[in-house]
């Protein structure tokens, strides 16, 4: 009998989940095909999925507010919410203050895998319990993505 394959659960910072759902043909963009294709299970936090909606609502990106909508309904289903401690002593903390959300919840989510390319969060790399990596780390360890 095969082993069974754990899907894993993963953190994404808001700059990846934002590259990946913004820039449908660009680096990133095998990132929807891996949550929408359920090979991994993005953790999700109010703080979060707040900071994503401002971020995508930028009038930089020119998106419309059905733009944005569709956007989130491309991502924020394939989710698992979590409600991660506000203060967590034991924690690690970022050097940016602003990142620490993300720590949070990848403790309080037994996240596997914290994917960002932010160097204050890179700089926690071994000191938490999940790894912490590039996007283009987290690409060579997840393999072929088949596409839609």
């Amino acid at each position: 009998m095969g082993k069974k394959k754990i899907t894993p659960r993963v953190v994404f910072d808001t700059n990846v989940v934002l590259s990946a759902l913004i820039f449908a043909t660009g680096q990133l963009a095998w990132l929807r095909h891996s949550w929408r294709k359920g090979l991994v299970v993005p953790l999700l936090a109010e703080t979060t999925v707040l900071e994503l909606m401002t971020v995508l609502a930028y009038s930089k990106f020119h998106l419309t507010p059905d733009d944005i909508e569709n956007l989130l309904a491309d991502y924020l289903p394939f989710g698992h919410s979590i409600h991660p401690l506000l203060d967590q002593p034991d924690a690690p903390r970022c050097r940016d203050p602003h990142d620490q959300m993300f720590v949070d919840l990848a403790l309080a989510g037994h996240a596997d895998y914290l994917v960002t390319g932010d160097k204050d969060l890179l700089a926690l790399s071994g000191l938490l319990s999940c790894q912490v990596i590039t996007p283009a780390v987290f690409r060579e360890m997840m393999g072929e993505i088949p596409e839609f």
